[in-house]
């Protein structure tokens, strides 16, 4: 899997339908017209997402090691 950072995900998500609802400190969040779930990614500059926070919010989006 490779690490991206906050805005380089929220680019892959934005490019998948899901939408910026509002943002609360350094993190955004993203929801989808008929998805129940909310993803909240923190933005902390070029800084890398953790491994485990990644994988977690790339189950929530249906993407895949190959889409990164």
């Amino acid at each position: 899997m490779k690490p991206l950072s906050g805005p380089a995900f929220a680019r892959l998500v934005e490019k998948r339908g899901w939408t910026l609802l509002r943002t609360a400190g350094s993190h955004h969040i993203y929801g989808k017209a008929g998805e129940i779930a909310r993803l909240s990614i923190p933005f902390h500059g070029s800084k890398p997402l953790k491994a485990g926070l990644q994988r977690h919010l790339m189950k929530l989006v249906e993407l895949t090691d190959a889409d990164l």
